[in-house]
């Protein structure tokens, strides 16, 4: 495929396999000539974990210091009882078998984070083929199973991210936007690393990180110095 212009001015201001302080790799991606819009800054990394054990699959959440820089829409599912609740939490969609419906039939998926309360997951478990993929499966792990849904919810829109490694052993994840400053997104990066790190099965030995990358939706990736 052919590389844009920009993303090939972009290429020379980084070696390919040099690897960068996290401080350095946050310079060089902020010097890249940007696109049109407010990317993205995405981090990814190979892990020493085998998504073929079960005991070894990577999954958790991390509360971003300066959030994603996005506008979070927030999805519930939760008994009448609760809906108030949700509500008053700034949940953007709140219901039960009637929203289910809709993503099943719809294909509907105008929501960046879902939440369920327990007893809803009878309804939503229905939907995990559906959501598991795209990274909106409610789980205890990550918290988005839950009575308190104020506190789910209020977390979600100051920038909480779930994070799930893949079939390959990778792991992906938006961690802020090329306006940030460099200091929020080392910190947010920073924040992403220790709640991987603190995730890492006890039955994974030597190096739990094998590589770590950081981008922009637009440009090349930097290597970061682990």
């Amino acid at each position: 495929m052919k590389k844009s212009k920009r993303y090939l001015e972009a290429k020379k201001l980084g070696e390919k396999e040099k690897n960068y302080s996290l401080k350095e790799s946050v310079e060089i991606l902020k010097k890249m000539p940007q696109a049109k819009f407010d990317e993205t800054v995405e981090i990814s990394g190979k892990l020493s974990a085998d998504p073929r054990h079960s005991d070894q699959m990577i999954r958790g959440s991390v509360l971003l210091p300066h959030g994603t820089g996005k506008q979070i829409k927030v999805l519930v599912f939760c008994e009448p009882a609760k809906e108030d609740e949700a509500k008053a939490a700034g949940a953007d969609h709140i219901g039960s078998q009637e929203l289910a419906d809709k993503i099943l039939k719809e294909s509907w998926v105008d929501f960046d984070y879902c939440i369920s309360t327990p007893s809803m997951m009878k309804v939503v478990g229905k939907l995990g083929r559906f959501l598991g993929p795209r990274g909106l499966m409610p789980s205890p792990k990550t918290g988005t199973v839950t009575e308190n849904i104020s506190y789910a919810v209020e977390e979600a829109k100051k920038g909480k991210i779930d994070f799930r490694m893949d079939k390959l052993g990778c792991i992906h994840a938006g961690v802020g936007k090329i306006s940030f400053s460099e200091g929020q997104l080392c910190e947010n990066i920073k924040a992403f690393v220790d709640a991987l790190v603190a995730a890492r099965p006890a039955s994974v030995k030597g190096d739990f990180v094998k590589e770590l990358y950081i981008s922009a939706t637009m440009s090349p990736s930097i290597k970061v110095a682990l």
